[in-house]
């Protein structure tokens, strides 16, 4: 039992091959990451501050909070979703049920929307960002981070992930510059911007029930399900770029790592020239900019 083994007297050591040998015998592959990052949120420190202090006495609370932790992620619920934060773009983000885990491969869409700024990324001076469906506004958020005298709205079906947004906006100092509005997609926004970005919903239906737990059963449904074909957002943002998008802008789109040719087929079919794709982390094609042609 977990709990017989996780005492207060157990040192950190002791306790963090405790814990990855439970999450390994739970069939995690990620087990010893998982262990430590748990560890760390139950004792409230930093990895630094387990390293300088190995053999400090774990402590009652925290021996409590990490076996509580570890039940959880033993049924799959992801550490992201236990903690209520992940990082993204080096910065803190607060998760919720109705937003998606803030994830590496997303950080594509960020990094190529700078490089399609060229030299406006330098002077953000009256630049305008709209950020399709937001969820936990790490998009937006990030982006601003790096366009400091940007704004930016951020547009979400989920009340309750605009919510979420609003905090992040808040939490990484970018609040007063970042607003946030419901709308089913583009159909309440008004205006033109410079950079527009989404991270869709681009999963086809039929295949969400064969993904991991940690997605299929702790991911909003709404953020995963691109329909019977994983393009069904695509054709709904497309048919609004070329309002929204102010003649020199550009739009970056975030994509399944199979789904290159076909949305690069639905952008042309709307009239927009493509730049890339840009691999994600995996060398894996992640994401296109867009512009009028």
């Amino acid at each position: 039992m977990i709990e017989t083994q996780l005492r207060a007297d157990s040192n950190r050591v002791e306790a963090l091959k405790v814990a990855s040998q439970f999450l390994l015998e739970a069939g995690l592959d990620s087990a010893r990451r998982d262990a430590r990052l748990l560890m760390l949120a139950a004792l409230g420190i930093a990895h630094a501050d387990l390293l300088a202090q190995p053999r400090e006495a774990l402590g009652a609370e925290a021996a409590q909070r990490l076996t509580g932790f570890l039940h959880e992620r033993k049924k799959r619920v992801p550490v992201a979703r236990i903690l209520g934060e992940w990082e993204f773009w080096s910065l803190p983000f607060t998760v919720s049920p109705a937003t998606l885990i803030p994830r590496p491969d997303s950080e594509t869409v960020v990094a190529a929307a700078l490089i399609n700024l060229g030299e406006r990324r330098h002077d953000s001076t009256g630049l305008r960002v709209l950020d399709l469906g937001t969820g936990s506004g790490c998009l937006l958020v990030s982006l601003l981070h790096e366009l400091p005298k940007a704004h930016g709205l951020g547009v979400d079906l989920s009340a309750e992930a605009l919510e979420t947004a609003a905090i992040n906006a808040r939490r990484n100092h970018v609040g007063e510059r970042a607003s946030f509005m419901q709308s089913d997609w583009h159909q309440a926004v008004e205006g033109q911007f410079d950079l527009i970005v989404s991270n869709p919903p681009y999963i086809a239906e039929r295949v969400i029930a064969t993904l991991e737990p940690e997605v299929r059963e702790h991911d909003p449904h709404l953020a995963l399900s691109g329909g019977p074909d994983g393009l069904a957002a695509y054709r709904v943002i497309l048919s609004g770029l070329e309002r929204l998008l102010k003649p020199d802008g550009v739009a970056v789109l975030e994509m399944g790592s199979d789904q290159s040719e076909s949305l690069a087929k639905l952008a042309r079919a709307e009239g927009f020239a493509l730049t890339g794709p840009y691999a994600d982390f995996g060398s894996r094609p992640r994401a296109y900019a867009l512009r009028k042609i």
